[in-house]
């Protein structure tokens, strides 16, 4: 993939972490000044002609809106803003669906303390119900990213005051889910109460929003896995369980090189089970084509619910191998997680993390 002109020179791409008709997002390191830093770059060279206008729009909001959030230390710094490419700084940490903060008292006071801080500077992000745009560093604290949707208001007038609620409204929903014996009886009541807007909107715009996203752009779902991930990864799931050998199988999504979104899938079986052998398999049937990573391990990492801890899996598919610490519930997982990740298969993009 060729660099846009306007940061020829500066930029080096490490791995595309997400491509769509409006944008496409990398990760990489940007020469500053001061010198080079991991960064991310948002680039609309590269977008359809028909979709130009609404991505120059979407563009445009998030850079207004990183010059005013990136200095108060809440959101990625914006490194350079051109016409086709935005280059923000990297924020060391994990979105909410794989941080899954359950429990964590100081992390929903730092998120609240953050929309705060948004919030006075007369910003509205109004993309929060996504839990990819809520991240948490490794020191535990929020963090703000994806600022394509947010409006900046001059005054603080009745449409910035709805906005702002529908902000702390969605806030509280992932408090709810993470948190929810600590809710607050005013917290309560907002949860219960949407604004007037949502309310008109539920009803009107959002289904033909969703016929258009779901449809036309193919957006199919919320944590950045793709067509592959909603659609292929159940049936290469069911292929791989079908094996005689196999016990459960889990995949997740990765940001990929060459195929944009890649899948890795994690196999528990019996030690000398050949890999080559479940990829066989797989690509013996017919499409989805096989997963770019296939790791046969001796048991999946599982909460008390013995549910599958997709989060610690996502991070080894991802390399960020490095934020797994902090979730680890005991000895006897990290014993195991440490094996998992000495025999990963993704090393292609290594250094990238």
């Amino acid at each position: 993939m060729s660099k846009p002109s306007e940061i020829s020179g500066r930029w080096r791409s490490r791995v595309v972490l997400k491509r769509d008709v409006f944008s496409t997002v990398e990760r990489g390191h940007f020469r500053t000044p001061e010198g080079e830093v991991e960064a991310v770059l948002r680039r609309i060279d590269e977008v359809p002609w028909w979709s130009w206008l609404i991505a120059r729009h979407l563009f445009n909001r998030e850079v207004k809106a990183l010059q005013l959030a990136g200095p108060l230390r809440i959101a990625p710094p914006l490194l350079f803003a051109g016409r086709r490419a935005l280059v923000r700084g990297w924020i060391n940490g994990v979105a909410l669906h794989i941080a899954r903060p359950h429990g964590d008292q100081s992390y929903f006071r730092s998120a609240k303390a953050v929309l705060r801080r948004l919030h006075l500077a007369g910003i509205c992000h109004n993309d929060l119900a996504k839990e990819q745009n809520w991240l948490r560093s490794g020191d535990g604290r929020a963090y703000l990213t994806d600022f394509q949707l947010a409006v900046h208001f001059p005054r603080r007038g009745r449409l910035y005051r709805v906005a702002a609620y529908e902000d702390l409204r969605h806030l509280l929903k992932h408090k709810r889910c993470y948190l929810p014996d600590m809710l607050t009886p005013a917290e309560k009541r907002v949860l219960a109460r949407k604004s007037w807007f949502t309310r008109i909107w539920m009803v009107t715009g959002k289904k033909v929003y969703q016929g258009v996203t779901r449809g036309l752009f193919r957006f199919t779902d919320r944590e950045g896995g793709g067509p592959r991930l909603v659609h292929d990864a159940p049936l290469i799931a069911a292929r791989l369980r079908a094996h005689p050998l196999v016990r459960d199988v889990a995949i997740v999504a990765f940001p990929d090189r060459r195929a944009g979104t890649g899948l890795y899938a994690f196999v528990e079986a019996d030690p000398g089970l050949a890999e080559r052998e479940l990829l066989d398999f797989v690509g013996s049937k017919t499409s989805p084509a096989a997963p770019e990573h296939l790791q046969v391990i001796a048991a999946l990492p599982r909460n008390t619910a013995r549910e599958v801890r997709t989060e610690i899996l996502q991070l080894i598919a991802m390399n960020q191998v490095e934020l797994i610490d902090g979730l680890i519930a005991s000895d006897t997982e990290r014993a195991l997680i440490a094996r998992i990740v000495a025999d990963r298969r993704n090393l292609r993009d290594r250094f990238a993390f």
